[in-house]
């Protein structure tokens, strides 16, 4: 990854908002009786993936708040990650499906994690 201005041309970000997106897309199939439930849950843990990512970019100054808004935006990831098993288990989405966002998902974890790992480079 080379030098990046803002968390928007961050690579783990754009994932995350593909995978919310994706997610926002599928969850549209969704029965209704799972509006208030199961949508809602997935939709708003997916968002918050990224919307943790551009709050730890605003939060460089501080090492420890960084890393705390990243871990914050994998504890979501891991949410998301329940969410889309719950919806294999009810049969709303397919395994190939719930298999291809779970695989995202642990890409945006490994990607978070890492920059946590290299934390001292984004934030001096």
């Amino acid at each position: 990854m080379g030098h990046v201005n803002t968390f928007e041309e961050l690579e783990v970000y754009i994932r995350a908002r593909r995978l919310s997106g994706r997610i926002y897309e599928l969850t549209k199939s969704f029965p209704l009786e799972e509006k208030y439930s199961l949508t809602d849950q997935i939709r708003r843990s997916s968002r918050s993936i990224g919307a943790q990512i551009a709050e730890a970019w605003a939060k460089r100054k501080y090492i420890r708040h960084f890393e705390s808004k990243l871990t914050d935006a994998d504890g979501e990831q891991h949410e998301t990650r329940h969410w889309i098993l719950s919806a294999l288990d009810s049969q709303l989405l397919t395994r190939e499906v719930s298999d291809e966002l779970l695989e995202q998902c642990k890409v945006v974890g490994r990607q978070l994690q890492a920059m946590i790992n290299k934390s001292d480079d984004f934030c001096s």
